[in-house]
């Protein structure tokens, strides 16, 4: 029960709470938040004035008042007390010939209880005198906001010719059928009372404190909550739409009283767990708050939460490096030569990230990092929960960021040094087969895979690192941009694999593994050509590009290939710039002189530290130039020159 425990915790720290960002959205005891397409106004008699069209731009978030029933409510007859689809509060809902049930008599009977109660309200009774009249439909319909053919409203499907163009269907969804169906227009309330400033239901502290009356008056079954550890109200059911309006996946529930859910060890529900109708409430209000907000992860049915139990700012663990560090100045442009020690600068610049959040959080400050995802359209499950302190969360972080940083190119002017997230590092080892609708699952697994890579500090899986490092090889089968990415993505990979290497990203001169010299062969290689092309004014891959995944197979006998195709480059270059040629070649040279016996005649397939050395010495011939027999650095990286070969 820690995880209902930590996010009741959270709820009563944050709720109410104007210093934190979004907390309004944690919604009271006994509401919840939906979003409403019309808002109906009427007089405090339930005399029918207008209607408007909810729009984004009038907040289409709503706080209404729920019962346990509704507020866990994934289909079936289960209304809300006061605000409700046409489903719900319209009596004419079936004349108007709805496609689905309609629960009117239900919800009128639930709204008369509450109204003839001794916590009546008088906006509930203006509701209730409306609705009684059941002219909901006609009343929207004579104003133009719902769609009637032949008397009957109308469903519009895809791929139908119905006008999408038309106010009310571009307010809705389409359901998992394809359908959108003016039974989901969820109606919300204005009644207009003569002295009274506002007259919106879901801002009337008085309403909120009559319903929150209205519910206690009711006895509940007592037991013995487990989160607060006292004799009280148990909750009969609990929330559902968690991650979404449309979720009716729920974390706990036991309504299967015939299978073997909880039968066997126990012979009723509440022998599991017992939790109080105020905890389950706000503690599930506190997870669709956290999942609603933008440090969540989200990807399909899978969502990624991290969070301080006190409210304070956390960093994003599912983001890279540029995204943590957040400031715009640490993108490393094109022209800007990066020569030196570059990954002690990155480490200072995430230290100094680092030290800003722990002048914010004591280090005993809870955080704690949760997955759900649901295999199945009524069950969630929690696939991954940590409880740390913020020493230890903020650590995590900052050996993840300075383990896998690597040059990392996304793209035009989106250049920076340091870790990929979680979803590229799905995209750099599968490529199209974790992206769209069909890699959803593949990307969810991976990025669960990731995550105790991230916060429990775990080896990252091997598999995932040989395939990142085996679709960075295969240059000509991907498109530039992409090859790029990949290329970055696997070095942060391998280097996080193996830190007691100790990989610099700046180019080792003095490393004499096999792997890294081999790497350097084929950016001298793949420098050389792209020169000799460059010259010649053509544009195409190089030798060294397209023979890069089987020289990444068979390294000993794929290089003599490569060698004697530069044979006529080495010419072309000689008549441009013979003192350039004469630096490639001593470049040559020095590489073959560090292998150590025997290894340059071993043939054998490369690991990915070959891309480490050809990442590095491509870098580094970008950066330098030939004068006067010697490379030196230039001042400006030539962009020209830099995207030739790729």
């Amino acid at each position: 029960m820690s995880w209902i425990q930590s996010l009741y915790e959270t709820y009563e720290a944050c709720a109410g709470n104007n210093a934190i960002l979004d907390s309004d959205e944690l919604c009271p005891v006994g509401y919840s938040i939906q979003n409403a397409h019309i808002e109906v106004v009427i007089d405090e008699k339930g005399n029918f004035r207008r209607a408007i069209l909810v729009q984004k731009e009038n907040n289409p978030k709503t706080l209404i008042p729920v019962t346990e029933n509704s507020a866990g409510r994934t289909s079936g007859e289960a209304p809300h007390p006061l605000c409700d689809s046409l489903q719900y509060c319209a009596g004419d809902y079936a004349f108007f010939g709805g496609n689905r049930p309609s629960y009117f008599d239900s919800y009128i009977d639930q709204l008369r209880l509450w109204v003839e109660s001794p916590f009546s309200h008088p906006k509930a009774l203006a509701v209730y005198l409306y609705v009684l009249k059941k002219t909901l439909v006609k009343d929207l319909s004579d104003n133009g906001f719902l769609e009637i053919n032949n008397g009957k409203l109308e469903i519009c499907t895809k791929g139908s010719s119905f006008d999408e163009n038309s106010a009310i269907w571009k307010l809705l969804t389409f359901d998992d059928k394809g359908v959108k169906d003016q039974a989901k227009v969820f109606i919300r309330w204005s009644v207009e009372i003569s002295g009274e400033q506002s007259s919106h239901t879901w801002q009337d502290n008085s309403l909120f404190e009559v319903w929150r009356k209205y519910q206690d008056s009711f006895e509940a079954k007592l037991g013995f909550c487990y989160v607060t550890g006292r004799m009280v109200g148990l909750a009969q059911k609990h929330p559902a739409k968690l991650r979404n309006g449309k979720d009716g996946a729920k974390l706990i529930s036991s309504n299967d009283i015939s299978g073997y859910t909880y039968l066997g060890k126990f012979t009723h529900a509440d022998q599991v767990a017992g939790v109080s109708s105020e905890v389950t409430q706000k503690a599930h209000s506190a997870l669709r708050w956290l999942i609603g907000r933008k440090q969540a992860f989200r990807s399909g049915n899978q969502a990624f939460i991290s969070w301080a139990v006190q409210g304070k700012a956390i960093p994003d663990p599912w983001s890279n490096s540029l995204d943590f560090l957040g400031e715009q100045d640490e993108i490393l442009k094109p022209n800007v030569s990066t020569i030196g020690d570059v990954g002690q600068s990155f480490s200072l610049r995430i230290n100094k990230k680092i030290a800003g959040y722990k002048a914010c959080l004591e280090d005993s400050e809870k955080i704690v990092v949760m997955g759900v995802d649901s295999a199945t359209p009524g069950r969630m499950a929690v696939i991954y929960y940590r409880e740390l302190t913020g020493s230890d969360f903020l650590n995590r972080l900052d050996q993840w960021h300075n383990n896998s940083a690597w040059y990392q190119n996304y793209g035009k002017d989106y250049h920076f040094v340091g870790a990929p997230a979680p979803k590229d590092i799905a995209f750099a080892a599968f490529g199209s087969k974790a992206e769209g609708k069909n890699g959803t699952k593949l990307l969810n697994v991976t990025v669960e895979r990731l995550l105790p890579c991230i916060i429990d500090g775990a080896q990252l899986p091997k598999e995932l690192v040989i395939a990142a490092v085996h679709r960075a090889s295969n240059r000509i089968g991907l498109e530039l941009w992409e090859w790029e990415k990949c290329l970055g993505i696997a070095c942060s990979l391998f280097r996080g694999t193996n830190k007691k290497e100790r990989y610099q990203m700046a180019l080792e001169e003095e490393r004499k593994t096999r792997d890294y010299l081999y790497g350097r062969l084929l950016a001298v290689a793949d420098q050389l050509e792209s020169m000799a092309l460059f010259y010649a004014k053509e544009k195409r891959e190089t030798t060294a590009a397209r023979f890069m995944q089987k020289f990444a197979e068979r390294p000993f006998s794929t290089w003599r290939n490569i060698e004697t195709a530069l044979n006529p480059y080495q010419a072309r270059i000689n008549s441009k710039a013979p003192g350039l040629l004469v630096g490639y070649k001593e470049l040559l040279d020095e590489i073959y002189a560090l292998f150590e016996k025997d290894l340059f005649s071993d043939d054998r397939r490369l690991s990915g530290e070959y891309l480490l050395g050809y990442h590095c010495q491509r870098k580094w011939l970008r950066e330098q130039k030939r004068e006067n027999g010697k490379w030196i650095l230039k001042e400006k990286v030539e962009d020209d020159v830099s995207e030739i070969d790729v």
